[in-house]
This record gives structure tokens, C-alpha cells and sequence, in this order.
């Protein structure tokens, strides 16, 4: 389950739980998030940027391993995201555009390319546009 604290115009902060939080969890959390209260929507409108579904920060590193020094346990994720205005910019490789956010935010639906069989090398460098040394 993701559980969202924070207010929507400002800064939003996205909980991966395996459970349902219980209301010392849900305080501890909110202190950790300066005070922001959480959200009761599973689902929040509008349009929002933050880290890539694949890519799990390292901010959300640290900010989990906190919750777990502070007792609480079972958050596998927590990531922030702001938002997104049509005159805002962010950097496409490690942030990508959001159209709400909703329970499937961390959820991955690509597939692994299936293995490449590769005969001749420099040819896939020219078409792969590699840059490959000849070494």
C-alpha cells in the first residue's frame, strides 16, 4: 500500500507500507515529515515530478533506514514529489512527470529485453551508436 502525507501544492511524500499504518506509525511519520498530516485519498490529482519509478533514491534509502531507527518497521519506499507547473524543468534521467499519483506509482510494467546474440561487435557499435574503442 502507498500512503501519502504532505499537501498537494507544496511537497507530497509517498509511503511504501506492506501493511495498513496504525495511528502511533501514521504520528511518527508525520513528525518525520515536519508536521505534514497524511493524506486519507489513496489517489492524488494534478500533475507532479519526482524520482523514477525504477529508481529508488537515496534519499528514500536514508529516509527509510530512519523510520526503522525510530521503531517503525515494514516501509519499504518513501519518495517526495512536488508540483509540476508548465513552466518548471527537471532533468528527464533521473526525475520523470506524473499525471497524479496513485497506488501504482512504484509499480514496474516493463519487461526485460530478451538476450541479444551478437556476431559482429563493431556493427552493433555503429548501430547501437556505443562509441566503443577499437581496443
Amino acid at each position: 500500500m502507498i500512503f501519502f502525507f504532505g499537501q498537494p501544492d507544496l511537497t507530497i511524500y509517498a509511503v511504501s507500507a506492506e501493511r495498513q499504518l496504525d495511528s502511533q506509525t501514521v504520528e511518527k511519520l508525520s513528525w518525520l515529515f515536519g508536521g505534514q498530516p497524511q493524506i486519507s485519498a489513496e489517489e492524488i490529482e494534478g500533475k507532479f515530478v519526482g524520482p523514477r519509478a525504477a529508481m529508488v533514491t537515496p534519499w528514500s534509502t536514508n529516509a527509510v533506514e530512519i523510520t526503522q531507527n525510530m521503531g517503525v518497521s515494514a516501509i519499504d519506499r518513501i519518495e517526495q514529489y512536488w508540483p509540476l507547473n508548465e513552466k518548471d524543468s527537471f532533468d528527464p534521467m533521473l526525475s520523470q512527470a506524473f499525471q497524479g499519483l496513485n497506488q501504482k506509482l512504484f509499480q514496474l510494467d516493463h519487461s526485460p529485453d530478451s538476450i541479444k546474440e551478437i556476431t559482429d561487435i563493431a556493427k552493433f557499435n555503429t548501430e547501437e551508436g556505443l562509441a566503443l574503442s577499437q581496443e
